[in-house]
């Protein structure tokens, strides 16, 4: 394994929405913009990469028996801290999140990655699974938000890109629109992966 390898392996091969499909929940609230997709990427991806560094630090401390109590002590420290900045920096895109950024603390992706990567690598490996797993969902709330705004508003980041005649098609920026935008792209991701 290498640093660049893992990184690779988190934004596309193992994308934790499109192929591992773990944190759909908080995926298909936020993302009814490219703004909130961005904001809850970079969130989970700070929570990710310091929890990833801290848990491949203590790996060797802590017995096995209290291990994922451990785990989430310290992801839900840096939840802790994105809340806070967020809610004195970024008050709108906070309100925007609402209670999916405190929920970050039980993402699967984040406890998952924990306990399968950081726990078992170093803090090295760790750093760049925390990356690139960061990215790749990321990139997917960037695409799926796309998606939807552009579908369901005609607009990306607030400008007009489909002309003022453009008719939304509002169920896109509705639950069954993230639904059918999710499912739409997983499909795409793994017709390119399976052809790659």
């Amino acid at each position: 394994m290498s640093f660049n390898s893992e990184l690779i392996r988190g934004i596309w091969r193992e994308n934790p929405l499109f192929v591992i499909v773990l944190g759909t929940c908080p995926t298909l609230a936020v993302s009814t913009s490219v703004e909130n997709g961005i904001g809850m990427g970079i969130a989970a991806t700070f929570v990710l990469v310091c929890s990833n560094i801290v848990v491949a630090a203590v790996r060797k401390l802590v017995p096995d028996s209290v291990r994922i109590a451990v785990y989430i002590v310290i992801i839900a420290s840096f939840v802790t801290i994105v809340d806070l900045v967020m809610s004195a920096y970024f008050r709108t895109l906070y309100n925007a999140l609402g209670i999916f950024i405190p929920l970050i603390v039980v993402n699967c992706i984040i406890l998952g990655r924990a306990e399968a990567f950081a726990s078992k690598n170093s803090v090295f490996l760790s750093i760049a699974d925390g990356i690139g797993m960061g990215l790749g969902f990321t990139l997917a709330l960037l695409m799926i938000g796309s998606v939807r705004e552009l579908l369901g508003n005609g607009t990306i980041l607030g400008y007009h890109l489909l002309g003022g005649s453009y008719v939304p098609i509002l169920v896109m920026i509705l639950p069954p629109g993230a639904f059918l935008t999710y499912g739409t792209l997983t499909a795409v991701v793994k017709a390119v992966n399976k052809r790659i």
